[in-house]
């Protein structure tokens, strides 16, 4: 009988509250987030580890993707395969690490932003550097092993990485509430900032600067708020400003251009086509009339991006305008966070350094420990055979006296003679002195005759002397911690000049980029609004020229200067601002743009009842009229604000505007009911209201009607409209009085 099941009751709040930091603490420290020590998250650690496993060493042939990917996740990382390969294929991408930890073989992507060809048709490798300075000591017991997911394999908890990699590739990781974000710095720069703090444990961040002066991006450019830096360095938090490298080069005729062979770490990627595109878009908006073309050049030379200018252009200044207006100049979010003690912390730049140099001290002690005692048992073994060789003639006649090899040991060790024949009573005597130990007795039994050989007993004796160096020398690194410091710095030293390389980013003050902007000539101008809501502009010339097609396939034209803005009213309230500049400016037939997408208009929501420019609506008088009959009059002036979308009135709950317009003076307004009653009232009974106000009652209406249209008529206008049938001449009706019934039709 299966047992009674046990309901518990608790408080749903508490569980989605426990259950939830459990997802995030999970997310934190076991996918998103670098350990502080070996400064790798637990795909890039299990990747490199299995391919370390595997045996794909620097000097070894490549091996394919797919394979390294299916034997970490099917071992270490039981996730998706393509957040490994993903993982595997950054740290092979020199443009994206300061210091690539695998070598790739195929299309591992590019800076331009295009993605590595599938794992089936790409090769990897461990690199040199990953095999000597993050993998070499796993044999020597420097970390601890932790069961992987099923518990069917061991893992190491954390790489025994002996150089800062945290520091030296960075970091980026978003988890649940947080994120770390760390530049890449130098090796050469990171290795004597190491060096520098073991000198001197008590440095400070202005001191570790003369070091480690600022970030080393693999794709150069200059970082230009130098005197941010310290900040950012001493709380690990902050903006770091990038500027890409800009060359101004002469061209045939007199003529200049500015080449990019530079970009900001940020533009890596796709940001690099986003460029080209806001430099396309600074032209078509007339931003600069100065250049004339632009092309990527780019290769595996390097970054080539050539911006060809007009003759007489002023390059210094379209250099300043694409620092303000593109993503030549960048911002990287510094966020120095890391989990340190299984907890996620934020550190400056001497903490950082200070965990991993308290790391390598334990490695050290952990390495130098292992080696002492395998040295300690290298000498028990030496000792013996030495003394073996000393009385070599006694054991062999041990061994020939033995019925068997438990015989001859028990004598070697204990001194036990029983049933051996000896040759003498003397031989029995000196064999029952014998004292060797266990592992002695075995690697004497173990041994072969040709250890006998002159020369032989010599070597032994020569690694015996090498094998008490050895321990002297490991006991003193492990006693002493001034020693154990300078073989860690000797080691540091020699990556250091294996490794480093010149630095790429320049780090300096900058003044911030000012443009000179020209100030824009103003000039009369049509605005073309076609029936599909596309705007376009022409100059007064152009629109005499072409009257006739534009007055025949335009919506609305509007006449202003190219300076002004239109507003634009809707059925919903809302007045809407579009700058004549934002409009596609030149030839009659060029192609127009849909107004929604230089305004806040939404042309598949809201029905566009009037467009005008605000410099035509200064001085004028604008009639506004609702479904609920509700009439005003407002100052045209009103609507000249700045905002790109504000309320042009007040309606109430359910209304909808159904008329805007400029008064002509000298009209009157027809309300049509839904049950077509109709009233004509004179525009002087109206009183001008601001555009805040829902406005006056025009007509009376029953509770569960609305009026249908309004119509505007001036004098000597002859509108009709129809009803059940019958037409009816509006500039006939007789003028009422405004709130009331009006007359059925």
């Amino acid at each position: 009988m299966a047992e009674k099941e046990k309901l518990i009751r608790m408080e749903y709040s508490e569980i989605m509250e426990k259950s939830y930091i459990d997802y995030a603490m999970s997310v934190i420290v076991a996918r998103a987030l670098p350990d502080v020590r070996d400064g790798l998250k637990p795909v890039q650690r299990r990747t490199l580890y299995d391919m370390h496993e595997l045996g794909i060493r620097y000097d070894k042939p490549f091996r394919k993707s797919a394979r390294i990917v299916g034997d970490t996740m099917g071992k270490y990382h039981p996730h998706g395969d393509s957040s490994i390969y993903e993982a595997l294929v950054v740290m092979s991408q020199d443009f994206k690490k300061g210091l690539p930890l695998i070598e790739g073989h195929g299309n591992f992507g590019s800076i331009e932003g295009d993605g590595a060809a599938a794992m089936r048709y790409t090769e990897a490798r461990l690199q040199k550097v990953t095999q000597e300075c993050y993998l070499s000591d796993l044999d020597k017991d420097v970390v601890d092993f932790v069961p992987n997911f099923d518990e069917t394999e061991k893992e190491p908890e954390v790489l025994p990485v002996k150089v800062p990699n945290l520091l030296i590739n960075g970091a980026d990781g978003i988890a649940v509430g947080m994120a770390t974000s760390i530049p890449p710095h130098n090796f050469g720069e990171v290795i004597d900032g190491v060096i520098a703090y073991m000198k001197n444990p008590d440095i400070n961040t202005k001191q570790m600067m003369e070091y480690i002066p600022g970030p080393d991006f693999p794709t150069g450019g200059i970082v230009i708020n130098k005197d941010d830096l310290h900040a950012i360095y001493s709380t690990g938090v902050g903006k770091i400003k990038v500027r890409g490298k800009v060359e101004i080069e002469k061209a045939k005729g007199g003529k200049e251009r500015i080449v990019i062979t530079e970009i900001p770490y940020p533009m890596i990627g796709a940001n690099i086509g986003k460029f080209l595109n806001d430099v396309y878009g600074l032209v078509e908006s007339k931003k600069t009339n100065d250049i004339v073309d632009i092309s990527n050049q780019s290769s595996k030379e390097g970054i080539r991006i050539v911006i060809e200018l007009r003759k007489g252009a002023d390059a210094q200044n379209l250099c300043n305008l694409l620092y303000k207006k593109t993503r030549l100049e960048d911002t990287f979010g510094v966020n120095m966070l890391a989990v340190c003690n299984g907890r996620p912390e934020t550190m400056g730049i001497v903490p950082m350094i200070r965990h991993h140099v308290n790391f390598q001290y334990e490695l050290a002690t952990r390495k130098y420990t292992t080696l002492l005692a395998k040295e300690r048992q290298k000498k028990e073994i030496q000792e013996g055979l030495i003394k073996a060789c000393d009385v070599i003639d006694l054991i062999i006649e041990i061994l020939r006296g033995s019925k068997d090899m438990k015989m001859a040991k028990a004598c070697l060790v204990e001194g036990i003679t029983e049933g051996i024949k000896f040759k003498s009573e003397q031989s029995k005597k000196d064999a029952a002195r014998l004292k060797f130990t266990e592992r002695q007795a075995t690697a004497i039994l173990e041994m072969r005759l040709y250890k006998l050989i002159g020369l032989e007993i010599k070597a032994l004796m020569d690694d015996y002397e090498k094998t008490m160096r050895n321990i002297q020398e490991y006991s003193e690194i492990l006693e002493n911690r001034g020693t154990m410091a300078k073989v860690i710095m000797k080691e540091l030293k020699e990556f250091k000049k294996s490794y480093a390389r010149e630095r790429r980013t320049v780090i300096d003050n900058v003044a911030e980029a000012v443009v000179e902007e020209k100030p824009i000539e103003e000039i009369d101008v049509a605005v073309l609004i076609d029936r599909f809501s596309y705007g376009r502009v022409v100059d007064m010339p152009t629109y005499e020229r072409n009257k006739e097609a534009a007055d025949a396939e335009s919506k609305q034209i509007i006449f202003c200067k190219n300076l002004d803005k239109l507003a634009l009213f809707t059925n919903t309230g809302q007045m809407h601002l579009i700058k004549v500049l934002d409009l596609p400016f030149g030839k009659f037939r060029d192609k127009g743009q849909p107004i929604d997408n230089v305004s806040n208009f939404d042309a598949t929501k809201e029905e566009n009842l009037m467009m005008d420019a605000i410099s035509n609506l200064k001085g004028q008088k604008v009639i506004f009229g609702t479904k609920q009959s509700m009439l005003k009059i407002v100052d045209g002036g009103e609507f000249d604000v700045a905002k790109r979308t504000t309320a042009a009135t007040k309606l109430a709950d359910g209304d909808e505007v159904l008329l805007v317009r400029v008064m002509q003076g000298d009209e009157t307004l027809v309300m049509q009911s839904e049950k077509d009653y109709l009233l004509r009232i004179d525009m002087e009974s109206l009183p001008e209201k601001k555009k805040s106000a829902i406005g006056v009652k025009g007509m009376k209406l029953a509770d569960d009607e609305m009026l249908s249209h309004i119509y505007a008529i001036s004098s000597g206008e002859n509108e009709t409209i129809k009803i059940k049938g019958k037409n009816i001449a509006l500039n006939r009706l007789h003028i009422g009085t405004r709130g009331t019934k009006g007359v059925k039709k």
